[in-house]
């Protein structure tokens, strides 16, 4: 496997000599998130497999080309998963990419973020340089955490190799509930339960119907299914919607609108936007399928407290991500300049002079 990133940086040195942009790929499940796909493409399948793994440790160490499914199953073996439920969108979706693409599933509201799992990184930087950031345990704490901001970086940093992640155990006992309740309803009560000591692991609202998932020992579950009523859903068929939200295959995602995925306060009001709307994360992420205006969009979140992104549409002319303020564009510019001095890497993905 030295061979192989031996290769990788021989690439990227001539690349940055020559001033050639790359585009770091895996499986390109999610070629259609972020801004423009620019340069040639390095394909980082070849360096794949699992290098360590403790279950008792709560900890593995995988390369950056192993497909998602087959890390997803070592961990299932272990009794084990990645907590934060990342989307695959695809069977080709690779460990680099999801973290590079820094996304979440429904799990994230109780679990955390990509970010919060990452224990440790190893890369390849512009100049082609072999660095190492973190560690592989989790009393972790030595110097400045430069691991977590490759989450979501859009692999415009550098060419992530290898990730060491925390892996928590399943949760011994599950249940889906449902319950017909209106927007703004279902917004007030997700912030009731947030005080709560219930075991919410996820929540999805969209057009009248609140479903809620209970994740956690067997007593705290069916206290909590008592306590907030509803219809219980089968087991397999709460499997396969929960699925279908991870993925983005339910029916609210099957739309030729734009998709809008929007971050706001947990207790905002239903926002008074065309289109349709399916509500995460306690109330935290709304998703809105509409043809509204960009600017209408942003500012209605901006408002809010929160922002907005263009998740998925075929015009991106509104820009994908939410123009940054003048002290953290500088901050975004200065890791670039820090990581990718040439400028190579993924150029233009995240916004266009980065």
């Amino acid at each position: 496997m030295q061979q192989v990133i031996q290769r990788y940086a021989d690439r990227i040195r001539s690349a940055a000599a020559e001033k050639k942009p790359l585009r770091l790929r895996g499986g390109g499940s999610k070629d259609f998130y972020g801004q423009a796909l620019e340069g040639e493409v390095l394909d980082t399948r070849a360096y794949a497999g699992i290098i360590a793994y403790e279950p008792t440790e709560l900890v593995i160490t995988v390369r950056c080309g192993t497909p998602l499914m087959e890390l997803d199953a070592a961990l299932r073996v272990e009794g084990q998963h990645l907590a934060f439920e990342p989307p695959h969108f695809g069977p080709g979706a690779t460990v680099g990419g999801m973290l590079a693409a820094g996304l979440s599933g429904p799990r994230r509201q109780c679990a955390g973020a990509v970010r919060d799992f990452v224990l440790g990184v190893r890369m390849l930087d512009g100049r082609g340089d072999d660095l190492r950031f973190g560690g592989q345990v989790m009393k972790n704490v030595a110097g400045y955490d430069v691991s977590r901001p490759m989450a979501g970086s859009l692999g415009t940093l550098g060419l992530i190799l290898e990730v060491s992640l925390k892996v928590p155990p399943l949760p011994f006992a599950e249940a889906t509930l449902k319950l017909e309740i209106p927007q703004d309803r279902a917004i007030g009560i997700l912030n009731h339960w947030g005080g709560k000591p219930l075991p919410i692991s996820a929540c999805a609202w969209a057009e009248g119907d609140l479903v809620v998932r209970l994740s956690g020992a067997a007593s705290a579950v069916k206290a909590a299914r008592e306590a907030i009523g509803g219809e219980s859903i089968e087991p397999d068929q709460a499997q396969r919607f929960w699925l279908g939200i991870r993925e983005q295959t339910d029916p609210f995602f099957r739309t030729d609108k734009p998709l809008w995925r929007l971050s706001v306060p947990s207790v905002t009001p239903p926002l008074a936007l065309p289109g349709e709307q399916l509500i995460e994360w306690g109330g935290s992420l709304r998703w809105l399928a509409s043809n509204a205006d960009g600017r209408t969009i942003r500012e209605a979140a901006a408002q809010a407290g929160g922002h907005a992104t263009l998740f998925r549409a075929s015009d991106k002319g509104a820009g994908v991500f939410t123009p940054l303020a003048p002290a953290l564009a500088k901050i975004h510019r200065n890791l670039k300049q820090a990581f990718d001095p040439a400028g190579i890497f993924n150029p233009g993905r995240m916004y266009p002079d980065l």
